[in-house]
């Protein structure tokens, strides 16, 4: 049975195909507890198709829910379906976090947020780099390149198995941006300040290619988005190498923040507590 608090508090949401693996109703739900907040957060999986209806009833306020997170392969529909996307998602195409506002549905994007709110938490004073190497086109480096752009990063040097895909982020971010392939790898590290790994290389105990990371300035960081493990192939490299790491577990917490503020009214805080949590319940599967 519901606890009270779950049943007439404000009902929010994380969506995506497949859902069961989010573990984002477990750092929701740990921040309802913690603040004592009414309130629920629920997995709820949508198949593409099925998508539209649900933005649909969640603009008619059918489904009774005050907002949400979105994730694959939803995001690029969520920004296309909300009535007041803002700029960040507008630049992306994509939104993860949805809020009804005065009747109409708002839209944004706090992976960069994320991303960089993680950094500053484990890693003060990364953002003095000038230059910084991105390893990956996907989806998941739009807002890696958005961030570090917006957070000042003079060069960003984007680097890609097809150049052509890196090409067009380049072109959509703006000169600061540069194309690259595999190839130029260790080229444009040289005299870099931060190295991101925005691939699945690594990712659940795969393999992952070997880098050398003695090009990065001496005093540069290594991250990761992967954050399972949580020390990542390239980054027990990179430390093997003597670089400062950073994991990538932070940029999920941190990136729920502002959601949580949007649907339940309070800002709450990333702890160790809330970390240790989270790679308990990693540990666990």
């Amino acid at each position: 049975m519901d606890d009270s608090r779950e049943t007439f508090g404000p009902r929010a949401f994380v969506t995506g195909f497949p859902i069961k693996h989010s573990r984002s109703p477990l750092i929701h739900g740990h921040w309802l507890k913690t603040l004592a907040l009414p309130g629920s957060y629920r997995a709820h999986e949508v198949a593409p198709a099925d998508f539209p209806a649900f933005v649909a009833s969640l603009k008619s306020g059918a489904s009774d829910f005050v907002g949400g997170n979105v994730t694959i392969p939803h995001k690029e529909m969520a920004f296309k379906l909300a009535d007041d996307p803002d700029a960040l998602c507008e630049e992306l195409g994509a939104s993860n976090t949805l809020w009804m506002e005065e009747g109409r549905l708002k839209a944004t994007n706090t992976d960069g947020c994320g991303f960089t709110a993680n950094l500053d938490e484990r890693h003060p004073h990364w953002d003095k780099a000038q230059s910084a190497v991105v390893l990956g086109a996907g989806g998941a480096s739009r807002a890696i390149i958005q961030a570090l752009r917006d957070r000042g990063v003079k060069e960003i040097h984007l680097v890609n198995r097809t150049v052509e895909r890196a090409q067009e982020l380049a072109d959509r971010f703006g000169p600061s941006v540069n194309a690259h392939s595999m190839a130029a790898l260790s080229e444009v590290m040289r005299g870099a300040g931060l190295f991101v790994n925005t691939t699945s290389l690594g990712m659940d105990g795969e393999d992952a290619p070997r880098i050398d990371f003695s090009p990065l300035l001496s005093d540069a960081v290594v991250t990761d988005i992967v954050y399972v493990p949580l020390k990542t192939p390239f980054l027990m490299q990179a430390e093997q190498q003597g670089f400062a790491v950073v994991d990538g577990l932070g940029m999920l917490l941190h990136q729920a923040v502002p959601g949580f503020e949007k649907w339940f009214g309070h800002r709450p805080k990333v702890d160790e507590k809330l970390r240790t949590l989270v790679i308990e319940d990693m540990d666990k599967h």
